[in-house]
């Protein structure tokens, strides 16, 4: 989930992995440019907080361009 705030020294770009059962955030990231790196980086610390008795996992992300990368 993608979040954005303008300030008065730019924007700000708060990317979030979010459980959906409990709705809890597992992890969260800023950056200072809405790129496929911040979303990568924001799952990459996500998955190494899960368990590994979590293993039945499935991603819903948003259809920006970010999260339709080859990367990503």
């Amino acid at each position: 989930m993608y979040f954005s705030y303008r300030s008065k020294e730019g924007w700000l770009f708060l990317a979030t992995v979010i459980d959906l059962f409990s709705r809890k955030i597992i992890w969260w990231q800023t950056g200072s440019r809405q790129t496929t790196d911040l979303i990568e980086n924001a799952l990459s610390k996500a998955v190494q907080r899960i368990s590994k008795k979590e293993s039945n996992v499935i991603l819903h992300s948003d259809q920006g361009s970010q999260y339709s990368s080859y990367d990503y």
